[in-house]
């Protein structure tokens, strides 16, 4: 069950890093905010930000390693972006092995290291939602082996 739990969350991370990939730098800079709301590059830092903060309140080895945060605001470019989900995903995949060593439990995460799992999927999978509307609403052409291929987790 762990090894399942592990590899849903190495799924999660590979649809988010397909879709960066996918991006071109215009599209990074896309944004539907007309007040200074993140652009696409933005949501993506936060997702990486959200990753980082759930991996230190849940791991003193994640807390320990000190790991890489991006300033606030920042909309950093596509490989800035690719090195630090990397970073995060492997910070988040140390919490689930503590958490299941641990019997379940975490730190900081009340509900235990399943719910976690599924938490930081909805989370990135909103995220992900909300990136590929900004695009579509920006005129940024999408393509269908892209938009299918997000969903096919059993060839990620």
């Amino acid at each position: 069950m762990l090894e399942q739990l592990v590899e849903s969350w190495q799924v999660n991370h590979r649809v988010t890093l397909k879709l960066l990939n996918a991006l071109s730098d215009d599209a990074l800079q896309a944004t539907l905010s007309k007040r200074g709301g993140r652009d696409v590059a933005r949501q993506l830092a936060h997702m990486h930000e959200s990753r980082l903060m759930f991996a230190e309140l849940t791991s003193k080895t994640n807390r320990e390693a000190k790991l890489p945060h991006f300033a606030k605001g920042e909309s950093p470019a596509k490989r800035q972006l690719r090195d630090a989900l990397e970073v995060s995903s492997r910070g988040v995949e140390t919490s689930i092995r503590e958490g299941w060593a641990n019997g379940g439990k975490l730190p900081g995460f009340k509900r235990g290291v399943i719910p976690f799992v599924g938490y930081l999927i909805a989370h990135e999978s909103h995220h992900r939602g909300s990136i590929l509307l900004t695009l579509k609403q920006t005129g940024h052409k999408l393509t269908d082996e892209l938009r299918w291929g997000l969903w096919d987790w059993n060839k990620l």
